[in-house]
């Protein structure tokens, strides 16, 4: 297996199946519905215009690239809007590091020679991001090709293998055509996908938001600080937006929503399901700096006569976030709050056993109005996973987790 890099093949003068001189290498070409890393063609220009040359016609790049085939056999480049052109969609372009967590300007792409079978293949083996790609393209033409050579083998490479890069494209239908989906990033933690978006040009961060499942966007969007929350929404279509906003947490859910104008909000609402709708409506009522403001209404919660395997049964079909599964809250028929069970205590208890005999004591709970200085007290005092938000009548109507007091305290600092 050998190398070569782009900047070295880009201009290298192509020579047909008669040894004749035709052109010159122009670009670069993959064919992402086919392979996203191997080189379907170089485009070769010539007096005659752009010229296609598969790589299956080429058989050697010694002193130039050796074509099999005449000038006459390479097509006329029509269109190409299906092709990736590595100059022109890879060189000085800012791709997704999924492995390194961050975003990286490509200074050079490295391309392998192999084989499968008796059949040559040219491959993507990484991209250059380091020094060693920008002296290349610098020192290309300018002196002599041993020189540079010298020169490149004393600076460190840096690259990133392709199988870790992440391509950024903000053209819909180029994304569509390219089939880029950004499947790798929604590996990540939300919280990585967040610093990487953070980090992207505004076009760059819509596209790749519309490529992200609902459920990936919106964990992502609840790690991003609100003011680019707010660009972010302002950029997609109020129907994509609604389909992120059923899938986050209540909670962040309407402090989205309440920062955004009363029209851009009432359209987004209207693309919801009723139910989430609803609870929507219900939530943006209160004062962002109250302990209702700050609560979800997604936890568990069982009546009082309970026992722990019904506790076990509604924890395999609960859907909220796991901040919301550390207790669970248990009520009177009237819907009273009368106790809670740290998920610790139902380990090692059996199925038969009552909740109310592992019920945690004090039961901490705070009202609908409380402020949110005060909630983050009692977390503090009282060692708080989870605190139960009660209205007048004592009845459970929400609850503050964990990482609402902190992305509370953060915002402050």
């Amino acid at each position: 297996m050998t190398g070569m890099a782009l900047t070295e093949l880009l201009g290298a003068t192509v020579y047909d199946s008669n040894g004749a001189a035709c052109g010159r290498v122009r670009e670069v070409a993959i064919a992402p519905q086919d392979d996203l890393s191997r080189v379907a063609a170089v485009i070769v220009k010539t007096t005659s215009g752009d010229r296609f040359l598969p790589y299956s016609s080429i058989s050697g790049f010694n002193g130039g690239v050796k074509a099999s085939t005449a000038l006459a056999d390479w097509a006329l480049l029509v269109g190409g809007e299906g092709m990736l052109l590595l100059e022109r969609d890879l060189l000085d372009q800012q791709v997704i590091d999924v492995h390194g967590r961050k975003v990286v300007r490509v200074n050079d792409v490295d391309l392998y020679r192999d084989a499968i079978g008796q059949q040559p293949i040219l491959k993507i083996s990484s991209v250059d991001v380091g020094a060693r790609g920008a002296v290349r393209r610098l020192l290309k033409g300018a002196v002599p090709n041993s020189a540079l050579r010298s020169l490149l083998r004393r600076i460190p490479q840096r690259s990133i293998p392709w199988q870790f890069v992440d391509l950024i494209e903000s053209d819909p239908a180029r994304r569509v055509k390219l089939k880029i989906s950004n499947a790798r990033l929604a590996d990540l933690h939300p919280a990585d996908i967040a610093d990487i978006v953070e980090d992207l040009a505004p076009d760059d961060r819509e596209a790749v938001f519309e490529t992200l499942d609902h459920d990936v966007a919106a964990e992502a969007l609840e790690e991003i600080e609100p003011k680019l929350q707010k660009a972010i929404v302002e950029s997609l279509d109020s129907d994509r937006m609604a389909d992120i906003v059923e899938e986050m947490n209540p909670d962040a859910a309407a402090d989205l929503l309440g920062d955004l104008s009363e029209e851009h909000s009432e359209a987004i609402l209207q693309e919801m399901a009723p139910e989430g709708r609803q609870e929507m409506r219900d939530l943006l009522e209160f004062d962002e700096d109250t302990a209702a403001g700050r609560m979800t209404t997604e936890y568990l919660h069982l009546e009082f006569n309970a026992t722990v395997g019904q506790a076990v049964a509604l924890l395999r079909t609960f859907e909220g976030g796991p901040a919301a599964v550390s207790t669970v809250f248990l009520t009177d028929s009237h819907g009273t709050l009368v106790g809670s069970v740290p998920l610790a205590n139902l380990v090692l208890a059996p199925a038969s056993q009552p909740l109310l005999s592992l019920v945690n004591e004090p039961l901490v709970s705070c009202q609908m109005d409380t402020h949110e200085v005060e909630v983050a007290e009692l977390f503090d005092k009282y060692n708080l996973l989870m605190l139960p938000v009660v209205d007048e009548q004592k009845m459970l109507v929400g609850v503050v987790t964990a990482d609402d007091v902190i992305g509370f305290l953060r915002s402050k600092l």
